[in-house]
């Protein structure tokens, strides 16, 4: 196994990050109700609660785990020394993720606390963010076992993973941007949003599959 090799630097502002969740959790415990809202339907219609402390800490807890496996991924994958050539890209990729739980862990506490918040139009913005955000760095992941599009095909050929990766650049991108558009215009989200996300993940998968067997054609 590589040895992990942590940058403090780098890492910092993330620790931060997570540290600044379990705070505010901390702070505002006392004044959450016993049941808090987790999750919300397209409409913004709360559809599900989690109890006092696992509502205030699920989050932060997440963000803690998810800290975790990227921290030990690069270690164990057996294309490890690829982590090399996207390094940056991989560091980023980590804060996109540890910043939209950050915004989520805020969206739960403030309904919680009886703001007025529109959390599901909120939620689909960041998540569409987060999309596009993704997409448009995702060409220059490099071959692993872990982050990118990962299929049978993309995993056996690195000139599929390449072709298939550019393709879901340009689709991650602007499938995230179609989201973000419709979260700002407040349109009807609900089937369209699914719709979108459908497109962005199956063709892809497809076009892997019609790269690849070119390739052993």
């Amino acid at each position: 196994m590589k040895k992990i090799d942590l940058n403090i630097k780098k890492e910092l502002p993330i620790i931060l990050i997570i540290v600044l969740m379990f705070a505010a959790s901390i702070y505002f415990y006392p004044q959450l109700p016993d049941k808090i809202p987790t999750h919300w339907n397209f409409k913004g219609e709360i559809d599900g609660y989690s109890g006092k402390l696992t509502g205030a800490f699920l989050m932060p807890v997440m963000n803690i785990i998810m800290y975790g496996l990227f921290i030990f991924i690069p270690a164990i994958d057996p294309k490890k020394e690829n982590y090399k050539l996207f390094e940056s890209t991989y560091i980023y990729f980590r804060y996109l993720f540890h910043i939209f739980f950050l915004g989520i862990h805020g969206l739960i506490i403030a309904s919680a606390l009886g703001y007025n918040v529109d959390t599901g139009r909120l939620v689909t913005l960041a998540v569409s963010l987060l999309l596009m955000l993704m997409g448009n760095v995702m060409g220059r992941l490099k071959h692993n076992y872990f982050v990118g599009i990962k299929t049978p095909w993309t995993l056996a050929n690195e000139e599929v993973w390449r072709k298939t990766h550019r393709l879901g650049a340009i689709l991650w991108t602007a499938g995230g941007l179609a989201g973000v558009i419709m979260s700002l215009l407040r349109l009807s989200m609900g089937w369209a949003f699914i719709a979108v996300i459908a497109v962005m993940t199956f063709i892809p998968i497809v076009y892997s599959y019609v790269i690849y067997s070119k390739f052993k054609k």
